[in-house]
């Protein structure tokens, strides 16, 4: 089943539950409503009643005396104005359950004479409210004992009313039928318009699968979820492109810069495999220039495995509690270690940081080993580290002001330092481990000379 069926379905679903809900809440609120209007009449009619048989009255002058309780009654049963409206029953049962002939009720439609109207009358006081069916008739039932060991019972039948909810039936099953036609066919409408931005994605990712084309973009006009889907889908196609370019630009620059040493090698074993003659002075020379081509090169290809492996290693090593300051001054040690010329003057603030430890040690290294490579050995390398950030300076000859935006950049060498050895990548790596962990990273000129690079790290609190 597709999502848009299932979409239209739920609504359906939900749209027509609605209307049954509505439609059986209507039916009950409309028969209590009937019900509370003809329990109103029994209480109003027995209220009158009540009145009629116990008001008290004064005897007439003369040998004429007032009816008693026992004959107004008696008058009320057998030819006392109705007081229910027609049709309405009053019947009088005594408490040994004794039904006396009932006034508005033919002759074998009498209520039946229950525990409950007898228990009324032997209280003598109390009502209640009940509906009970006589020949096929509900009858609404108000009963009160009187006193007197009698209990007056009115009864009003529900034949008009029932009628009235019977219709009310018929035309809420009606009702209730269209509005779930019409939920069915709003559903269909629903799911189409909802799923449009979905079908665009859909659409949209299909193309980019069959054409590879990750310059496509949704056209997005919402500020809702499936809006907010589009950005992001959007938001990865540019991801994507952009690691694409950076992936064929990292191709190219490499080939442009392995291509010179590797012409060179060819050169040099081709000359090396003709020249028979040579003397062993010249050989050895020449031998040595090869195996340093080849340590170069060696060196380049570890970098270009280096930078193109940073985002697999990046993701599969976990974030960790650093001490910052700890593993700079490890990068120190080791840098001393391979570099026994260079000089350091170190100041390290304790510095705790959340990093990958093997990538942000390589990051630092890689700083070090540039100053390392420059500086010279007149004047000490200066690593300081203090809020987070780390400074390291070094007294080189610098770099060209208009070749400083692009030091970070893979594969550049400024003009005075390309007769040294290197590949250019060591501080595109920086930046990229840097930004891994979002932070940030420097260079700029020093004021009397050499470069200072900043490398600014999230402190933890």
């Amino acid at each position: 089943m597709s999502f848009e069926r299932r979409i239209t379905y739920a609504a359906a679903a939900a749209v027509a539950v609605a209307v049954l809900l509505a439609a059986v809440a209507s039916y009950f609120i409309v028969r209590q409503e009937l019900r509370s209007s003809v329990d109103s009449s029994l209480r109003t009619a027995l209220t009158a009643t009540e009145r009629y048989v116990d008001r008290p009255l004064r005897s007439p002058p003369g040998p004429f005396r007032a009816p008693s309780r026992a004959q107004r009654l008696q008058r009320l049963l057998s030819g006392a104005p109705n007081r229910l409206g027609e049709p309405g029953v009053l019947e009088l049962v005594s408490a040994s359950g004794a039904l006396m002939r009932a006034h508005g009720v033919s002759a074998g439609q009498e209520l039946p004479v229950s525990p409950r109207l007898v228990a009324l009358a032997r209280r003598g006081t109390g009502r209640a409210t009940f509906t009970v069916p006589v020949n096929g008739t509900d009858l609404r039932v108000l009963a009160a004992g009187v006193g007197g060991d009698e209990t007056i019972v009115l009864a009003r039948s529900l034949s008009e009313q029932d009628s009235t909810l019977f219709h009310l039936r018929l035309i809420l099953i009606v009702v209730a039928a269209i509005g779930i036609a019409l939920a069915a066919l709003l559903g269909s409408f629903v799911a189409r318009t909802a799923l449009a931005p979905v079908r665009r994605l859909r659409a949209a990712a299909e193309h980019v699968a069959a054409t590879t084309d990750l310059g496509a973009r949704i056209e997005n006009t919402g500020s809702d979820e499936l809006g907010s889907l589009a950005r992001s889908f959007n938001a990865m196609l540019a991801a994507l492109d952009e690691s694409a370019r950076t992936q064929r630009r990292l191709i190219a620059d490499a080939s442009h810069e392995l291509r010179t040493p590797v012409t060179s090698v060819r050169t040099n074993l081709e000359y090396l495999q003709r020249a028979s003659d040579l003397a062993p002075a010249e050989r050895e020379r020449l031998i040595r220039d090869l195996v340093g081509q080849l340590e170069g090169l060696s060196g380049l290809v570890s970098d270009l495995i280096e930078l193109a492996r940073e985002d697999d290693q990046a993701n599969s090593e976990p974030l960790e509690e650093v001490r910052f300051d700890v593993l700079i001054d490890e990068a120190v040690e080791r840098a001393r270690l391979y570099s026994p010329q260079a000089r350091f003057d170190v100041e390290l603030e304790e510095t705790l940081v959340s990093a990958m430890p093997s990538r942000l040690g390589r990051a630092v290294s890689n700083l070090l080993e540039n100053a390392v490579k420059y500086a010279g050995t007149e004047e000490p390398i200066e690593v300081r580290l203090a809020g987070g950030e780390l400074e390291i300076r070094d007294h080189g000859p610098g770099i060209d002001p208009e070749e400083l935006p692009h030091v970070f950049d893979r594969f550049f060498r400024g003009t005075r330092s390309r007769a040294l050895p290197g590949s250019g990548l060591g501080l595109a790596i920086v930046r990229q481990v840097v930004e891994r962990h979002a932070g940030s990273v420097s260079a700029s000129s020093g004021p009397d000379g050499g470069m200072v690079f900043r490398l600014r790290m999230p402190v933890l609190s």
